[in-house]
């Protein structure tokens, strides 16, 4: 089985993801790792309402997609975590905003998150094929 390695495009070159990637591609499948508020640009997180790290978060999902050949329109699943599920609806507000047409399959649980991050997801992508 052969696999690729794709990376945040902004992702600085002396940050390392440690034991992870930021996404793998496996035949016309592309594996997106749970995304956090992150800003790429300087390594640090960008923590704020659900909304803005929603949007943070989803919009890091668009740049890997992108880097790895596909769009939000390719997303069949994704699994979210929320800190507050006081939250959600706030959540799937935004959220609901980067998804057209069908939307993906969805699984949303609370979780302890660390740092004040309030949300991560991580999506499973169908390639389009050639």
């Amino acid at each position: 089985m052969e696999k690729k390695r794709i990376t945040h495009p902004q992702r600085a070159t002396d940050f390392s993801t440690g034991a992870y990637s930021d996404g793998v591609i496996v035949g016309d499948l592309l594996f997106v790792s749970g995304q956090t508020p992150m800003d790429f640009a300087t390594s640090t997180y960008a923590l704020g309402t659900i909304e803005e790290e929603t949007r943070q978060v989803l919009n890091n999902i668009k740049a890997i997609l992108e880097a790895g050949g596909a769009s939000m329109d390719n997303v069949v699943k994704c699994t979210v975590h929320l800190a507050d599920s006081d939250d959600f609806d706030r959540f799937n507000a935004e959220y609901a905003t980067f998804f057209t047409g069908v939307r993906p399959a969805r699984t949303t649980v609370e979780s302890g998150l660390k740092n004040g991050i309030k949300v991560e997801i991580d999506v499973i992508a169908k390639l389009d094929t050639p």
